[in-house]
């Protein structure tokens, strides 16, 4: 177990994320520390991709901040990967037609300082760069067990090595956290099993960790921590024992309603809207106006 006396990598405030009138993710609250590794689970259409959209840039939060190393990071993914923060995700996205070695140095570009000239003239100082990049992702495809399969297509890669690569490509730029969107989906016991021992060699290093998963047998042994998200909303947080024993997680899993359950409030102040309308119509005895009815829904971005 990791402990947290240090600070966090990552600090999310209030992250709160709409579209029109619609909440995915409302006021959610995380911290990350170095060497540690986060579980985040929840129902599908929990919110839980949206929030790591949000964390990487590629959404622009409606409300609140997400800091790395105490720094408000910019909504820009490219200036977020710059800072120290990479990502994998749910679907696969690798470049088909490159080697695994090209994948890999891809995700060099943010830690090479070499620019256009340099490149198109192809002196000195880029040919130890490329020297140096190239060393940096063999490293990493030895340390992911990929180095035998560098000059291969990745399309050609099977579907768990695929992964791998989606791994390694994110760890070229050095990052003090990374991200992983299902790593394990679609991956058979063996293979779920690899990539636990992955994550852990990787936090080994001093990576801190993010993981999404709906595998739970592969969260709660992975994990120092987990939050749950529900309908968008952080339910708890805490060791893989709180969070299996919350009765309130497993309602939410199960789909049965709990007291305090996020947009129970909601829900009521409809009610005694509707009900203050029904009475209202049937004091004056005109028919009630549909587009007058206090209507509210919560609908979870689809992930």
């Amino acid at each position: 177990m990791t402990t947290t006396t240090t600070s966090p990598v990552l600090t999310a405030t209030g992250v709160t994320m709409r579209f029109g009138g619609l909440t995915a993710v409302q006021s959610v609250d995380l911290d990350v520390h170095p060497g540690e590794i986060v579980g985040l689970i929840g129902p599908n259409g929990a919110g839980k991709t949206t929030f790591f959209n949000c964390l990487t840039g590629l959404y622009i939060p409606t409300e609140g901040s997400v800091a790395y190393e105490g720094t408000v990071l910019p909504p820009k993914p490219h200036l977020v990967t710059q800072a120290g923060i990479a990502r994998t995700f749910q679907n696969i996205r690798l470049f088909a037609n490159m080697t695994v070695l090209e994948n890999v140095l891809v995700g060099r570009h943010t830690r090479t300082k070499e620019g256009l000239w340099s490149a198109l003239l192809r002196g000195p100082g880029f040919k130890r760069a490329e020297a140096a990049s190239k060393a940096r992702a063999m490293e990493l495809l030895e340390f992911t067990g990929l180095a035998d399969k560098a000059d291969h297509l990745s399309r050609n890669l099977p579907y768990g090595e695929q992964r791998k690569l989606e791994i390694a490509r994110a760890l070229a730029s050095d990052p003090g956290l990374l991200l992983l969107d299902e790593p394990t989906a679609g991956m058979n016991p063996q293979e779920t099993r690899a990539t636990e021992e992955l994550v852990f060699a990787i936090r080994d290093l001093g990576t801190a960790v993010l993981v999404i998963e709906h595998d739970m047998r592969f969260i709660f042994n992975l994990c120092d921590r987990v939050a749950v998200l529900v309908q968008g909303q952080k339910l708890v947080e805490g060791t893989s024992e709180v969070v299996q024993s919350d009765e309130r997680v497993i309602a939410a899993y199960l789909g049965t309603p709990f007291e305090g359950a996020p947009g129970a409030e909601e829900a009521a102040e409809v009610e005694a809207a509707e009900a203050g309308a029904s009475e209202a119509g049937a004091t004056t005895g005109a028919p009630q106006d549909e587009t007058q009815r206090g209507t509210t829904a919560r609908t979870e971005d689809g992930q």
